[in-house]
């Protein structure tokens, strides 16, 4: 006979094990356990049945495994956490005896400080794992970037923040990493691809926030704590791999004043003076990113240059490199659907290297009720070499002057207003003047505008980096309307709706009919209802009296309890009753031969004019009668519905060839296909509705 089990000790019993037990094994407190689980990478784990892990648990009780505690018993920071707690209670006893200089000596030479590099190491074994996990790291360290300095965000934990995140990104800036990037409510998106890894985060909008107090900052202090050091290893991995100095240089008094990107000085190793990085541009980049290289790395080259190539591959390799730029310079290929129900195939996008110098040949100035931080950043990662906006936008800027001749684009965010509601122009006299004394023409938008500047509204430069391509600027000039702006991770698949193609392309055949006639019964019941009410202030009221359900009716069908149902007729009443009924038979009756005879005057009027227009035409009545466009839209209606009848005919013969089950997988298929489909077709009606109105405005202007 076996050896009987006792009762939890093994299965998921032993498997997991409940957060109260183990902070008693690992004899910390709970904040210090919430910190080091954080650390480590431990999260709470839900058994598949509570009751077999433990008889006591409720809904409540946090589980983790058994093993990650266990793990956690050879933690160097047990023994960091224990001297923490020793070290604050010799500090309690001396504040409780008054003497202050002994607490604080106590907590400069005996606090331990806790360091996280080995975790580092431990949970990101290469730096292809750090990557991978850095959209967390980038979407809290930003956020906690744009926060007010409060007792529970100290200013310290913001500057730290505000630093790595702006040296991250330099690199992007330098290494032209920077992909993608979209508006949203929560706040801006930006995708990179760093050493093949695509990292998505997001930034919140520059507004004033306010921090509340149902927040809990410790727990998110940690993460930031943990976050900082992540992304504080990544920069000097990033850095050094393009040959950069880690830290850059940074300059205190041009932060104060607001510079952000343009206080950081990037620098190579050991070659030539240091570089500002407002000076950055596509070209110097390049040439630094050759020119700052290990001088290891540089021998190397040197060797392999050095050895002599075969004389018979030395013509065949000139060919071979003339072939390649050849193929370099030619256009990418598109691949076209051949069939007319074939799937949409994904098309090649520019290179990363045409992408990169978007807009190196321009140069931008941002107004100042424009976005400059998001702007600034966009505009440099892809190639842009000079960025100026006003004084008021902090430092750092290429120029100030907004009637600067080297400006290509002005970036503006508001119409162009009438010039009687815009305040006076500054005096000329106070205005800069240059080094011969003459005054500088100064162009203040709206006021006046430069020739040959184009003016655009923000959403044009992340238009243009999500397609990869300079857009019209006349589509986003200030003022108009401007077109959607489309997330670029989400693509449209067949059959719904996209707002970025024309509607007559992706609506299907006959349904552009179908809803102008749908808006012509609507018109015509509208007419009837109007013409119907006429019709009854024109009905003369007898005696000036008027029944109750009529008073009923005109108080929009509403009816109190008991309101004209409990009063029984009286005989005079239900005579008068017959009598209305009676005069109303007469009435219809006059009513319909009348409409009977307008009707018969109509159509023989309608056909006498048919006739003459056939008679001028030279044609029968019966050719002019099919050339109407209401004939042949009817005839196309006509054809659109006999042809989707014959494949929903076609459609139910093959369902009727499938077994039970595959049947009604087919039948639910089908169903989510018919909501996507209604879903579709409302948008491109609201689309329709809105391009009428906006025709009609058109016209009418």
């Amino acid at each position: 006979m076996g050896r009987i089990k006792k009762k939890g000790t093994s299965g998921s019993a032993k498997n997991f094990i409940t957060r109260t037990r183990a902070v008693k094994k690992l004899q910390i407190s709970l904040p210090d356990f919430r910190r080091l689980c954080i650390f480590k990478g431990i999260y709470p784990r839900e058994p598949r049945n509570k009751k077999k892990v433990s008889k006591s648990a409720t809904p409540s009780t946090t589980f983790y495994y058994t093993k990650d505690i266990q793990y956690l018993f050879h933690e160097p920071l047990l023994n960091k956490f224990r001297e923490h707690k020793s070290v604050a209670k010799k500090i309690g006893r001396a504040l409780g005896r008054g003497e202050v200089g002994d607490a604080s000596r106590l907590e400069k030479t005996l606090m331990p400080k806790i360091t996280l590099d080995h975790i580092i190491k431990e949970r990101y074994p290469t730096f292809v794992d750090a990557l991978r996990d850095l959209d967390d790291a980038l979407s809290m360290l930003f956020l906690f970037s744009n926060l007010p300095s409060t007792s529970a965000v100290p200013s310290k934990t913001i500057a730290l923040c505000q630093r790595l995140c702006l040296e991250f990104e330099h690199y992007l800036i330098v290494s032209h990493s920077l992909r993608k990037s979209f508006l949203s409510i929560k706040g801006i998106y930006y995708q990179a691809t760093i050493q093949g890894q695509d990292i998505l985060w997001l930034v919140p909008y520059k507004f004033v926030q306010r921090v509340t107090g149902d927040i809990d900052f410790r727990i998110m202090g940690t993460f930031v704590e943990f976050y900082t050091t992540l992304l504080g290893f990544v920069n000097f991995r990033l850095y050094t791999s393009v040959g950069l100095v880690y830290p850059p240089k940074f300059s205190s008094s041009s932060d104060e004043r607001g510079g952000e990107l343009g206080a950081f000085t990037l620098e190579g190793r050991g070659v030539g003076p240091s570089q500002p990085a407002i000076e950055d541009s596509s070209a110097a980049n390049s040439e630094k990113v050759q020119t700052i290289t290990s001088s290891a790395a540089q021998a190397e080259a040197d060797k392999i240059a050095a050895l002599t190539a075969p004389e018979g591959e030395t013509d065949d390799s000139a060919a071979l490199v003339a072939g390649n730029e050849d193929e370099n310079n030619d256009a990418l290929d598109t691949f076209e659907v051949t069939a007319q129900d074939a799937d949409i195939l994904p098309q090649p996008q520019a290179g990363s290297a045409e992408t990169s110098t978007l807009f190196a040949s321009f140069t931008f100035y941002l107004s100042r009720e424009t976005p400059r931080q998001p702007l600034e950043f966009l505009l440099k990662a892809f190639g842009c070499k000079r960025v100026g906006w006003d004084t008021v936008l902090g430092d750092g800027a290429f120029t100030n002057d907004e009637s600067n001749p080297a400006i290509t684009h002005q970036v503006v965010d508001r119409p162009a207003l009438p010039l009687e509601s815009l305040p006076a122009l500054p005096d000329p006299s106070t205005s800069a003047q240059s080094t011969d004394g003459e005054v500088k023409p100064v162009a203040l938008w709206p006021r006046a505008t430069v020739p040959g500047r184009t003016y655009v509204q923000p959403q044009w430069v992340w238009d243009c980096i999500n397609q990869a391509k300079l857009l019209r600027p006349d589509l986003y000039a200030p003022g108009a309307t401007l077109p959607p702006h489309l997330s670029p991770w989400v693509k449209a698949k067949k059959g719904q709706y996209d707002p970025s193609i024309p509607l007559a392309e992706q609506e299907p055949e006959g349904e552009a009919e179908q809803f102008e006639d749908e808006e012509e019964i609507e018109a015509e019941g509208q007419d009837d209802e109007e013409m119907g009410s006429d019709a009854e202030k024109a009905v003369p009221k007898r005696n000036g009296k008027r029944n109750g359900m009529d008073a009923l009716l005109d108080r929009s069908g509403e009816v109190e309890a008991g309101e004209g149902m409990d009063i029984a007729g009286t005989e005079s009443d239900f005579s008068s009753e017959e009598e209305e009924e009676e005069v109303g038979e007469d009435w219809d009756g006059i009513h319909s031969e009348a409409a009977s005879e307008i009707d018969e005057a109509e159509a023989a009027r309608l056909q006498h004019q048919r006739e003459l227009e056939a008679e001028a035409a030279g044609i029968s009545v019966e050719t002019l009668e099919t050339n109407t466009p209401k004939s042949k839209a009817a005839e196309a209606r006509k054809k659109a519905a006999k042809k989707r009848r014959e494949e929903e005919e076609e459609k139910e013969r093959l369902k009727m060839m499938l077994p039970q089950r595959k049947r009604k997988l087919f039948e639910r298929m089908e169903y989510s296909n018919q909501k996507k489909d209604k879903e579709a077709e409302l948008l491109r009606k609201k689309k329709r509705k809105v391009d009428k109105a906006k025709s009609v405005g058109r016209s009418s202007a």
